[in-house]
């Protein structure tokens, strides 16, 4: 991939207007109408996960304030669920940057955010099975712990390949698809991880069988198993399809590099909606639900009777346990009784003989 003609170059498309920079045409070309489409899709995007992003924040600040009770683990699944829509976020901001031609401007923010801004989103997903699956590392605090310990693996990659690219033969931005795809091994790695982790759980949850009073609880446990399979399988199919069409297909096809940024603007569209409609969407849905059936009152047994109130007899207040067969001893019987004692007892006698049996 190279750079586009100068930025100072000037073009006149349809609904442009003149003098607008040739790098910013595909924003606005009718000609071109896959640019405006996607810009909209990813704005809608991103204006949906900032908001859940917002509320999350204020939401949680609530419950804090008017929650008594010491919650654990609460915070660790909130501040996960907050990084993950914080990623999904930046996913539907980055599409801009490859809408907008490739200039010297966009090219770091494309090396660099692409994988960055995946990784947490992966990051995040992995952290949430691990803490599904009972993984104590990946308990209360942990859960976010492990997201960032994965996400910083990425940003060390990332910036080591940006300043390679950037100093290399003085060309700055200078780049093939090939070396953008194997920029993303590692976003891969993650990604196959949390795929078997979520099909594990799946499984799991699936062909475990609840004997307790929570069937709400292992029912809300199965659902999001299942979100998390198909989210992290239909972002699996989104990322073999861009990386096939992106290192071949476009060139086999005769479309390199026309069809390169809009393939891979596609493929982040698409995946930002399946995160934040798979996983952060419900995600929140499943934190504020659970927070409401929590701050339930007690169960409350006023106005109940007994099953026996009606048989006469039985309505007494009785001393101990309601089994009729066991009842406690009188103040006037023995206090201790051995269980290995016989009818037989012996006793010191006062008169001369001694013993009497």
């Amino acid at each position: 991939l190279t750079t586009t003609p100068p930025p100072h170059t000037h073009i006149h498309t349809v609904c442009c207007g003149v003098g607008l920079d040739y790098a910013y045409t595909y924003l606005c070309d009718r000609e071109s109408i896959w640019g405006i489409v996607l810009e909209s899709l990813a704005s809608l995007g991103f204006v949906v996960s900032a908001g859940l992003l917002v509320g999350l924040f204020f939401w949680t600040l609530w419950v804090c304030v008017s929650s008594r009770r010491q919650r654990g683990g609460f915070g660790g699944t909130v501040a996960n669920v907050a990084l993950f829509l914080l990623a999904t976020a930046g996913i539907f901001a980055i599409t801009f940057a490859f809408i907008i031609r490739l200039t010297p401007q966009t090219c770091p923010t494309r090396l660099f955010l692409f994988g960055v801004l995946f990784s947490l989103a992966f990051s995040c997903l992995v952290a949430r099975c691990l803490g599904l699956l009972g993984f104590a590392v990946a308990r209360g605090w942990g859960e976010p712990s492990v997201a960032l310990g994965l996400f910083v693996v990425q940003v060390v990659i990332a910036t080591e390949f940006l300043i390679i690219v950037l100093v290399r033969d003085d060309k700055p931005c200078e780049y093939s698809q090939s070396e953008f795809a194997m920029l993303l091994i590692y976003v891969l790695c993650l990604l196959a991880v949390g795929l078997v982790l979520s099909l594990r759980l799946l499984c799991r949850s699936c062909f475990t069988y609840s004997y307790s009073y929570t069937g709400s609880t292992h029912r809300q446990s199965q659902v999001q198993a299942t979100l998390l399979c198909l989210t992290l399988l239909l972002s699996a199919a989104i990322w073999v399809v861009w990386i096939a069409l992106l290192t071949r297909g476009n060139m086999e096809m005769g479309r390199r590099p026309k069809w390169d940024d809009p393939v891979i603007s596609v493929a982040l569209v698409a995946n930002g909606w399946v995160l934040l409609l798979g996983y952060g969407l419900a995600q929140v849905i499943f934190l504020c639900r659970g927070e409401a059936k929590s701050k339930e009152g007690p169960l409350s047994f006023a106005g109940w009777t007994s099953p026996s109130a009606d048989i006469p007899g039985l309505g007494s207040q009785k001393q101990g346990t309601e089994n009729g067969s066991f009842e406690n001893d009188g103040e006037d019987k023995r206090a201790l009784r051995s269980p290995y004692e016989s009818g037989f007892s012996m006793t010191v006698s006062n008169k001369p003989l001694g013993l009497t049996i």
